[in-house]
């Protein structure tokens, strides 16, 4: 069964009420949520969920299903789960969102700064990074940390919008990730637009204003193979 998306629409909310629908051995599937499932370099949210009687339970991952849109939400090892029926209060860990939000988007910023195929990425709430098809030799860490926070600073509102799939066939060059394709199938692909900076397909969670990220810094670059070349940044704060 699909769930309702809740932060395709709005990345910043924290909680919600939602019904369960099932348990499975890999997680506990809702009606709607606000959890992020692992996908596109991001992990999964983590939090928890209150039941009536106030009860927290612990949600340690929130990963994909094999069905389109369908959500299951990890419980902590060895805690007692709600049953199907059961209304609950959901709630991610915010601080640990937010992060992974400021440096998604950072990302997004990277990929315009460095002009080449992007080979695979990860995200952490503690850093991330972007692989790059290009010769080591021309990325150069000061350059790429000044312009990135040039960027960041100009305090540009993000945007979400909305194309079919047969427009996002007709527009290849929008893919800029070599390793990720956009979700297809449900007949219309999210992007992310930075007015003058960006536009690429994303299924992720980004913050409203580029002003949020804050500072950020290139920890390392570093060889990982032919066409990898790794650059890693980090929050200043």
């Amino acid at each position: 069964m699909a769930t309702d998306l809740l932060f395709r629409n709005d990345a910043y909310l924290r909680a919600a009420t939602a019904r369960v629908v099932a348990v499975h051995e890999r997680g506990i599937e809702l009606d709607r949520t606000v959890f992020y499932p692992t996908g596109g370099g991001q992990p999964g949210d983590t939090g928890a969920f209150v039941r009536a009687g106030g009860e927290r339970l612990t949600i340690v991952d929130t990963r994909k299903g094999e069905a389109l849109d369908q959500v299951l939400h990890v419980p902590a090892p060895g805690a007692e789960v709600p049953q199907a029926g059961e209304s609950v209060q959901i709630e991610i860990d915010w601080p640990r969102r937010h992060r992974l939000m400021r440096l998604h988007t950072a990302l997004h910023v990277m990929s315009c700064v460095v002009v080449a195929p992007v080979t695979g990425g990860q995200i952490a709430p503690d850093k991330a990074r972007l692989d790059f098809d290009i010769d080591l030799a021309l990325l150069d860490a000061a350059r790429i940390e000044r312009e990135v926070n040039e960027i960041t600073a100009r305090a540009i509102d993000t945007e979400t919008v909305w194309i079919t799939d047969a427009e996002l066939d007709a527009r290849p060059e929008l893919v800029k990730t070599m390793s990720v394709q956009p979700p297809r199938g449900a007949g219309r692909v999210r992007l992310l637009r930075i007015p003058g900076i960006d536009l690429q397909p994303c299924g992720g969670t980004h913050v409203r204003n580029l002003g949020e990220i804050g500072p950020i810094r290139v920890l390392r670059i570093r060889n990982e193979g032919k066409r990898n070349k790794r650059v890693e940044i980090a929050l200043t704060d």
